[in-house]
């Protein structure tokens, strides 16, 4: 028997339990997820809160009934049942399915008035349970991607699917009590800050280019970032590196390494740019208290050379970032979004490693219709050349075609929620160009409705949503730069200067010499690899361990993956203010807070 919500309301009123049209609400989506009656969910409950010390009824309270209460009673259920049912959603199964309850409603409605025509009932599985609210979106037979068809002996992975922790929160940032995880379904602008990536789409010239080629796009970035430090920090003039003076003189030049192997204290070298001679001279870093450099880095530092064949470092000027979006640029729209922007993010691979099976993608397109983030935005790899099946080549689709059904799934299955959906992505995906900076994904059979919800970014990119401004890179530079940096008495932990040195250098790719799985075009790197400004929030998805943390005033996000091995990873979420904002003359960051959650 269907339930309603006046049932409910009943038995509420039976037990004297105060309540309101949103608890009721919820109540009502529980029965549908969970199949239960009214008189049923509120003895639950009762009994729960009764435990609880007559705990009220509120959203959040129902939300933890239903973690500790209802859940475990649904798991409980399935695992005996265990053995009879089949967890492989197979597509033409699904289809079966459907077309047969249609069958038999249709035959139902045949003896009903005009009137009263049958509602449609969509289709629900014990392992995915629908929202009241998503049922009819989440039981289209796009959505359900079977192992079956993209490997012919695949099976879902156990390990993922007896995973742990759920929905729990591992990381956190800002106002942690009181923000409520869901969009308002705003219609928020979303936009590459760059405009339209037009020339990531020309042709390109790795392995075609000029080592002069390379030479003067590094020896560009040296000076550029040279004058901007001379001026800021008032240095009359660079000497040369490599001249031999007995006073205490400032260099400029680019950290490198004296042989193939890692960086350390001993094997550090400084290369000048042309005009300061372009040599290459040995620093001794003994004489400083504290410093932080990697391969690549350009720095200033204050030292002497009395022999001409090592440079004495005994100061190490700071680098300085560039400014935030300028409120004096903001756009104003008439529709002007004033709610906060809640942003979710989740990056790749979207199976475990021991299956094809996209079980982790289909929860994470339940995730968005439950929590209606008002923009997704996806890192990839969607189709990953490291998963052991595709590099055996144990598939019995296409590349391009196992992707696009990924795409489709999540157009589709999210396209109720209205939630604005930015796809970037990475140097693994199997079907997509290896190199960077790489341009963006081409979708040219999305129709014009969900193309008006869909952005295709490039890696990297800085993206505007609202008047806020988002620096995207899947590429996993925590991981390159974390295994070539060294330091040295800063005080501060290694992800927090990694950042920072990327905000100090402009650039989503600081290192030099990139790591090998890194085909850089310099020319394209120098027009689309460099920050254009300091985003507010910079999200750079890693193997490395979650964090949400302020840096230099920038929030930076690593949410992580979203499948680790066998097992469920995390994504991350962010409520953020849609236009900047000043207090007493002085920019306060728009990120309100932000949390890294269990798939």
């Amino acid at each position: 028997a269907s339930v309603t919500a006046e049932d409910i309301k009943s038995e509420l009123d039976t037990f004297n339990i105060a309540f309101t049209d949103e608890t009721v609400d919820k109540m009502l989506e529980q029965c549908l997820c969970h199949r239960l009656k009214g008189d049923e969910i509120v003895f639950e409950w009762f009994a729960f809160s009764s435990t609880k010390k007559q705990r009220p009824l509120t959203l959040d309270n129902l939300e933890q009934f239903e973690h500790e209460i209802l859940n475990k009673k649904k798991k409980s259920k399935g695992s005996s049942k265990g053995s009879q049912i089949n967890r492989t959603r197979d597509i033409n199964s699904i289809q079966e399915l459907i077309k047969a309850e249609e069958e038999e409603e249709n035959m139902l409605d045949s003896y009903s008035t005009p009137a009263k025509g049958s509602q449609k009932r969509a289709l629900t599985t014990p392992e995915h349970p629908q929202s009241k609210r998503g049922v009819a979106r989440l039981a289209s037979p796009s959505l359900m991607l079977s192992p079956a068809s993209f490997s012919p002996n695949a099976t879902p992975s156990q390990k993922y699917s007896t995973r742990g922790g759920r929905g729990e929160v591992v990381s956190s940032f800002g106002v942690v009590q009181g923000p409520r995880w869901s969009g308002k379904g705003q219609n928020v602008r979303v936009e590459l800050l760059e405009g339209e990536e037009d020339s990531l789409t020309s042709s390109y010239k790795y392995m075609f280019q000029r080592l002069r080629d390379i030479r003067d796009v590094l020896t560009g970035k040296i000076e550029e970032l040279g004058e901007e430090l001379r001026t800021h920090f008032n240095i009359e003039e660079f000497s040369p590196v490599s001249l031999p003076v007995q006073d205490s003189i400032t260099v400029l030049g680019q950290v490198c390494c004296d042989s193939n192997g890692k960086l350390n204290a001993q094997s550090v070298l400084l290369e000048a740019g042309q005009e300061q001679g372009g040599r290459q001279v040995p620093v001794d870093l003994s004489e400083l208290k504290e410093f932080s450099l990697f391969p690549g880095q350009v720095v200033v530092m204050e030292g002497m050379n009395a022999s001409g064949e090592k440079f004495v470092a005994t100061k190490l000027y700071e680098g300085i970032s560039l400014p935030f979006y300028s409120p004096v640029e903001v756009k104003q729209e008439v529709d002007e979004v004033s709610e906060p922007v809640m942003v979710m993010m989740s990056c790749g691979p979207y199976t475990p490693c021991d299956s094809l099976s996209y079980d982790p993608l289909i929860d994470l397109i339940t995730i968005i219709n439950k929590d209606r983030p008002d923009v997704c935005i996806l890192f990839g790899p969607f189709v990953d050349s490291k998963h052991e099946q595709i590099e055996k080549n144990q598939v019995t689709e296409q590349f391009e075609t196992i992707f696009k059904r990924c795409v489709d799934s999540i157009v589709e299955g999210t396209k109720g929620t209205g939630c604005r959906l930015v796809f970037v992505p990475s140097q693994r995906d199997v079907h997509h160009h290896y190199i960077y900076p790489q341009p963006p994904f081409s979708l040219p059979n999305l129709s014009k409705e969900d193309a008006m919800r869909v952005t295709l970014a490039p890696d990297p990119c800085t993206l505007l949503i609202g008047n806020v401004t988002f620096g995207l890179t899947s590429t996993d530079i925590l991981f390159y730069m974390g295994a070539e940096e060294i330091s040295s008495g800063t005080g501060t932990e290694r992800f927090s200067r990694i950042m920072k040195h990327m905000l100090t250098q402009r650039s989503y790719y600081p290192l030099y010499p990139p790591a090998e799985e890194v085909n850089m075009d310099y020319e394209k790197f120098q027009q689309f690899g460099q920050m254009p400004l300091t985003p507010d929030i910079l999200i750079c998805p890693s193997e490395l361990r979650y964090f949400i943390k302020d840096v230099s005033g920038c929030v930076c996000v690593n949410p992580a993956r979203l499948t680790k091995g066998q097992v469920g990873g995390t994504y991350g979420r962010l409520l953020v203010q849609p236009n900047p904002v000043m207090v007493e003359g002085k920019r306060v960051s728009p990120c309100i807070a932000g949390q890294v959650v269990k798939i």
